[in-house]
This record gives structure tokens, C-alpha cells and sequence, in this order.
């Protein structure tokens, strides 16, 4: 199983990753803020005209299905918001997330390389 996952992990193009990871999180930026600058949608009123002309039911079915639509919309607004925000926060958590990765490679790699001159060394020793 753990061959798998290393497979996958060497697979991935570590270097597209970092290179990109900043500019993920920018787009991340850019997006909640185009999103939060926009304003809330209005909400649903019946004004004072709308309340004269209720002759018809049909005018009535109406203003009930506006009033609905606008609800609707002024929830859609509110859960794109949290939507970015949400986006804006994996974004900089993946940006992290990389940094590390990238610190533990070459961790990695300089414990390997220790590794490999003390295994030879050892084995000069020995011969």
C-alpha cells in the first residue's frame, strides 16, 4: 500500500505545485474581494402601490413570486459570500500546506545524502 502512495507522490509534479501555489492564493484573493465589495441584495418589500393594486389574484401570485424570487436570491448572495470566504481560507491553508511539504523534501533529501555518506563510510571502515 505504501508503494502506492509513494508511486502517486512521485508522480506529482512537485515544482508546478510550488510554483503555483501562489498564484492559486492570489486568485483565492481576488475572488473574495470582488465578491464581498458587491452589496447584498435588497430585500423583499411590498410597497405602498403594489398594496392598492390587489384587484386581480393573478397580480397577487406575483408579488408573492417576486417577493420569493428575491429571498432567494438575497440567500444565494449570503451563501456565495461564505462560499469565498471559505475558498479564500483552503487557499492560504494550501499555500502552507506546500511550504511545508517542500521544507520536508529537502529535509528529505539532506537526510538521505547524510545517510548515504555515513553507509559509506561505515563500509570503508569495514573493508
Amino acid at each position: 500500500m505504501a508503494i502506492g502512495w509513494l508511486t502517486v507522490l512521485k508522480m506529482v509534479p512537485w515544482s508546478d505545485v510550488i510554483s503555483n501555489a501562489p498564484l492559486v492564493a492570489d486568485g483565492a484573493k481576488k475572488l473574495w474581494k470582488s465578491v464581498g465589495k458587491k452589496p447584498s441584495a435588497p430585500t423583499a418589500s411590498v410597497s405602498p402601490v403594489a398594496q392598492m393594486v390587489t384587484e386581480s389574484q393573478a397580480v397577487t401570485l406575483l408579488q408573492a413570486q417576486i417577493m420569493a424570487l428575491e429571498a432567494t436570491a438575497a440567500d444565494l448572495h449570503n451563501q456565495m459570500l461564505a462560499s469565498s470566504e471559505l475558498i479564500n481560507a483552503l487557499a492560504e491553508q494550501n499555500t502552507q500546506l506546500v511550504k511545508r511539504v517542500e521544507a520536508n523534501r529537502v529535509r528529505v533529501l539532506w537526510l538521505a545524502a547524510v545517510t548515504l555518506v555515513l553507509a559509506v563510510t561505515v563500509v570503508m571502515k569495514l573493508l
